[in-house]
């Protein structure tokens, strides 16, 4: 199965991502948008994972989370990453408890290495994608200019999961496997 492993958010953060999400919807001429269901903070993207590996995922990820204790994020405002012609993500970004998101990211990349899973060799840049490649009727900035400011609630992070990841009716869904906690 084609998997990542990621943090969810709780029905009233997903409802509010959707409607900033909304406002840029209606001033696109084109784009692809990220479910409501799909939004996550990927923290590890596995590619694909055979049944062997999903039970040491498991054991690896448990023994992680249970070392951990829960923190603390935020979402803040709308960011982009630049194509050629488009803007090639439209995200969100996070704040909060970095320095914990980080140390829970990178422990996950060095237990995961071992049994197979090749560690990413760019930086993290913990993100939520609403939407890609994207034209807009105007630019970025002076659409987020007329946007009203989006003060996102703070989350609290009590568990991780390992999505799955599947081409259905040419949509993307992403389903919850496995669930781990941190106590």
């Amino acid at each position: 199965m084609r998997a990542f492993i990621g943090i969810d958010f709780d029905e009233s953060t997903k409802d509010e991502i959707k409607a900033l999400q909304h406002h840029y919807r209606n001033r696109a001429l084109k784009g692809r948008w990220k479910h409501r269901d799909n939004f996550h903070i990927t923290l590890k993207f596995l590619r694909e994972v055979d049944p062997g590996q999903k039970k040491q995922i498991d054991a690896i990820l448990e023994d992680i989370c249970g070392k951990q204790e829960p923190f603390t994020l935020e979402l803040t405002e709308p960011q982009i990453f630049k194509g050629r012609d488009s803007i090639r993500v439209l995200w969100l970004g996070v704040s909060g408890d970095l320095a914990r998101l980080h140390s829970l990211q990178s422990e996950i990349e060095l237990a995961l290495e071992p049994i197979g899973f090749e560690k990413e060799n760019r930086k993290y840049n913990p993100h939520i994608t609403i939407g890609q490649d994207i034209l807009l009727d105007d630019s970025f900035e002076r659409i987020k200019k007329s946007i009203p400011a989006v003060h996102f609630k703070p989350m609290r992070v009590k568990n991780i999961y390992l999505f799955k990841s599947e081409q259905i009716d040419n949509k993307r869904i992403y389903t919850k496997v496995s669930r781990y906690d941190l106590p």
